[in-house]
């Protein structure tokens, strides 16, 4: 198997976990409320900015995570990602852990950089190939909803969770305006009023359906955030990953680190 299918691809725009409420990550069930009273297009972008802050929260920023990989609901990898993002969808991806160490992944609005610590050349990868790998998170963590895509209002709806939760809903459907979004459309849901994002299923060109995301949340800096998210693998349906978002820093950082020719020459950065 190449290179390229074990990446873990990670930037991730919330921070670290305190004391959760964690969202019921299994399976849910929805009714249909009165539907009378839809979303006017700025409702619906205003609803997904206010999604977008919660996972994000800073334009600049150094985010530390834990990947945690399940299989058959046994833990069977753990990595951690440092990641430098800025406006203009432009980040630096740090592998950490000893199996990856000296890797970097370079994201510069539609186009990526795989740079590898025994390689001399950076190398071009397509949005698809992020999706490689056992834990391929890198294009819903890379994306921002209310810039990456256009969303359209589909119903309210009543989320009654495994633990017996109900959460009033909005149904979301977002489709890609940027070459660099690895999914074509999204099902989004966000809670009512405040935009809380509460779950998401994530779409291929083709229709079929890649992933289920669930958004956890809890309290960082005394703000309601997302503290963690869970992915469920609707193609090797064995697998879950579990990212845990450990640190958060308002942090911007010299423009030669997103330089790929930069970036290749240099093999451990002063970061």
């Amino acid at each position: 198997m190449s290179k390229l299918s074990h990446i873990f691809i990670l930037f991730v725009l919330v921070g670290f976990q305190s004391t959760a409420t964690a969202t019921a990550t299994a399976t849910a069930t929805t009714q249909n409320m009165d539907n009378t009273n839809s979303l006017t297009g700025a409702q619906v972008k205003l609803l997904v900015k206010k999604a977008d802050d919660f996972r994000l929260g800073e334009s600049s920023a150094k985010v530390v995570s834990k990947v945690k990989l399940y299989k058959n609901d046994e833990l069977d990898k753990t990595r951690q990602y440092t990641v430098y993002t800025r406006e203009d969808r432009e980040s630096l991806v740090l592998f950490n852990s000893q199996v990856e160490a000296g890797q970097k992944m370079l994201m510069l609005g539609d186009n990526y950089w795989l740079l590898m610590p025994k390689s001399r050349r950076p190398i071009r990868i397509t949005p698809m190939q992020k999706l490689l790998g056992e834990a391929s998170v890198g294009d819903i963590s890379t994306l921002t909803w209310s810039e990456d895509y256009q969303g359209e209002w589909v119903e309210s709806t009543t989320f009654e969770l495994t633990d017996g939760q109900a959460i009033q809903s909005e149904k979301i459907k977002l489709k890609a305006t940027t070459k660099g979004a690895s999914y074509f459309t999204i099902d989004l849901w966000l809670e009512q009023g405040t935009g809380f994002p509460i779950k998401a299923d994530l779409y291929l060109r083709s229709g079929k359906m890649a992933k289920e995301a669930w958004f956890i949340k809890g309290i960082r800096e005394g703000e309601t955030k997302v503290i963690s998210m869970v992915l469920n693998d609707q193609i090797q349906t064995n697998q879950k990953t579990v990212i845990e978002y450990k640190e958060i820093t308002p942090t911007e950082i010299a423009d030669k680190y997103y330089n790929p020719a930069y970036l290749s020459r240099t093999k451990q950065l002063d970061l």
